[in-house]
């Protein structure tokens, strides 16, 4: 099941106080950026933040792990009343986007149909 607009305005709304954030649709489903790093999935109506020490310090013990699709890695899975409270959510997303690493500068891409270069001709070629 794909994650529901309604969801994503709600979620968008509590963030409103954040600077730098976005959201990229992906699959059907969402990741959340923060200062262009991913900080948290969207999957089937449920945010999944990524697990930092900083994060699982500041939201102690008491947090549930759970996986955004299968094959991927645990992350800390927010229920409601961790997405209802706006401050804490907007805090929590912060300490997680500083403590991951700056993403790795992508590379160029080649236009499709790009010019190829000559190939080289044999010596002794007539022409």
């Amino acid at each position: 099941m794909a994650t529901s607009e309604s969801t994503m305005e709600f979620l968008m709304d509590q963030l409103a106080g954040l600077p730098g954030v976005r959201t990229r649709k992906m699959f059907g489903e969402y990741a959340l950026y923060l200062d262009e790093k991913v900080v948290a999935l969207i999957c089937d109506d449920q945010v999944f933040v990524k697990i930092t020490p900083e994060g699982r310090a500041f939201v102690g013990e008491h947090y549930e792990e759970g996986f955004p699709y299968p094959g991927a890695k645990p992350a800390m899975l927010l229920g409601a009343e961790e997405l209802d409270n706006d401050e804490r959510l907007c805090q929590l997303l912060r300490l997680t986007a500083a403590a991951l690493p700056v993403p790795k500068p992508k590379q160029p891409r080649k236009a499709k149909g790009a010019a190829k270069s000559p190939r080289p001709t044999s010596k002794g070629a007539k022409s």
